[in-house]
């Protein structure tokens, strides 16, 4: 059984409606290039540092035009949709928006939501400090979406860095890991590649990593950059895809067997052990 998957890597600015006609463009091109699956990345609607400007260009998720569009184009392409990301307005009592993923059913109906788990809290130099919880609330719960394509496993981004969320989805029966992202310049160099390949390596699934890239425009606050390269890697840990740094659409055929076949190679999923943490002086070791 297989299916293609289209990864759609965006510049978003902080204008929601002009990034919405980008991505309806971009989801449009690759239904016609016949896509069963598109993936679009992280914050789709708005890449922005100023909580003045989120504050007057987000919405709630049942008003929000970029998901109504969205879906809208779903139901009129007739393929499915992961929406990577959204910047949504909460009844959070701090004031802070929701980093929330969709899967967009052929119908136009959201068939799954998740919202990001781990907040991106880093310094990753003297001059890219980022502080997400400030802006945004962490999600709790783990997010798998059964379809006749396949069984998805929900993450966005920073979540890459946690391995035993990719291990409990996979355990629970995902076969392909999206992971929608807005990847740091510095950390995406680093860090990007050799993550998202380890954890398709360690879950035997296929992993679908949509991406933002290059300078964002912004008309409020300092504007953002990105590392692109969205990336398509198999469960053995072949790179299938890797974008580069331009905007586009790119394909790439997922065959499910591949997943099986992997598992059965190296079938580590299976072989945990119970382990219990001896913290040791040293003395033990020493010969009188």
């Amino acid at each position: 059984m297989g299916f293609t998957a289209a990864l759609i890597q965006m510049t978003s600015s902080d204008d929601p409606l002009a990034n919405l006609a980008q991505a309806q463009g971009f989801v449009r091109q690759a239904a016609a290039e016949g896509a069963h699956i598109a993936l679009t990345p992280e914050v789709t609607n708005c890449v922005s540092f100023s909580k003045v400007h989120q504050e007057r260009v987000l919405h709630h998720q049942d008003d929000d035009p970029t998901l109504a569009g969205l879906r809208d184009t779903a139901r009129e392409t007739g393929i499915w949709l992961l929406i990577g990301s959204l910047a949504l307005k909460t009844d959070d009592p701090q004031g802070r928006y929701a980093n929330r993923s969709f899967l967009i059913d052929p119908d136009g109906a959201i068939h799954s939501q998740y919202d990001k788990i781990h907040m991106f809290d880093v310094q990753v130099s003297e001059t890219e400090t980022y502080r997400e919880s400030a802006g945004f609330r962490a999600g709790s719960e783990a997010v798998i979406a059964e379809t006749p394509l396949a069984t998805f496993g929900l993450t966005v981004c920073y979540d890459l860095r946690f391995p035993y969320l990719f291990r409990a989805l996979a355990k629970a029966g995902a076969e392909v890991l999206t992971l929608p992202a807005a990847f740091s310049p510095v950390t995406g160099v680093a860090h990007w590649e050799t993550l998202v390949r380890a954890r398709a390596i360690e879950t035997g699934c296929f992993v679908l990593a949509p991406a933002q890239t290059g300078r964002h425009a912004a008309r409020e606050g300092r504007p953002r950059t990105t590392h692109g390269h969205a990336l398509a890697v198999a469960p053995w840990g072949e790179v299938l895809l890797d974008m580069g740094k331009a905007p586009g659409v790119g394909l790439v055929s997922i065959d499910l067997a591949r997943v099986v076949e992997a598992r059965d190679r190296v079938p580590a999923l299976f072989h945990d052990r119970d382990v219990t943490l001896r913290q040791s002086s040293g003395a033990e070791a020493e010969v009188g």
